[in-house]
């Protein structure tokens, strides 16, 4: 594989994928970290996953807009992980490009089958790698996924705010109306009409 450090250091520290959320699953550490190191100076913010049980609950918590898989791995392989995410609804058109050793037409046919957007052996060149992920993004017409929020069991965490909800608001305020009563919070629709029965000023008219 090209020198990815080398390749990275030269490329720009805001490119296309600026906004793009990726997740770069590989087991080998060096390699994972090389690539998100490139990956982040071509503008893409970068999380990483050792492992395919890592990845499955960083998937559960974050809206990714693209997934770099690595094939061969000990224990659940990137081919079973991508079964996996395009088997769940809420997921299922996140696109997933797939890394691996293992070129051969059989190996990229398996890949491409269990519904990979793209394939690309070992090694490659990095520069590659961006243009083939950027081509993924825009054919699916992925855009960057902002506001972005983190589902913590019951609890919401806002990546804007930096801030932990535990109830989401509007769930707050219709408990408020339960509790207080819905005149309180009922919207005023004509400031200038005077409630009914009154006249002008407040005043009650004469009656007749």
């Amino acid at each position: 594989m090209s020198d990815l450090r080398a390749h990275g250091r030269s490329g720009p520290i805001a490119g296309p994928g600026s906004g793009r959320h990726l997740l770069v699953v590989d087991d080998d550490d060096r390699i994972r970290e090389l690539l998100k190191e490139f990956l982040a100076r071509e503008g893409y913010r970068v999380t990483g996953a050792a492992h395919a049980a890592a990845a499955r609950r960083l998937i559960e918590l974050i809206e990714f807009d693209l997934i770099v898989l690595d094939v061969m791995m000990p224990g659940e392989t990137g081919l079973d992980l991508t079964t996996w995410v395009r088997g769940k609804a809420a997921i299922s058109n996140t696109p997933i490009l797939l890394l691996t050793a293992r070129g051969e037409p059989d190996d990229r046919i398996e890949g491409l089958s269990r519904g990979a957007d793209d394939y690309m052996a070992k090694p490659f060149e990095p520069r590659e790698l961006a243009l083939r992920i950027d081509a993924i993004l825009r054919r699916t017409g992925t855009k960057p996924l902002t506001p972005r929020e983190i589902k913590l069991g019951e609890a919401v965490f806002d990546m804007e705010r930096l801030e932990l909800v535990r109830v989401k608001r509007e769930q707050q305020r219709l408990q408020r109306i339960a509790e207080e009563g819905w005149d309180r919070y009922a919207p005023i629709t004509d400031t200038n009409r005077p409630p009914d029965g009154l006249g002008e000023g407040g005043a009650r008219p004469p009656k007749e």
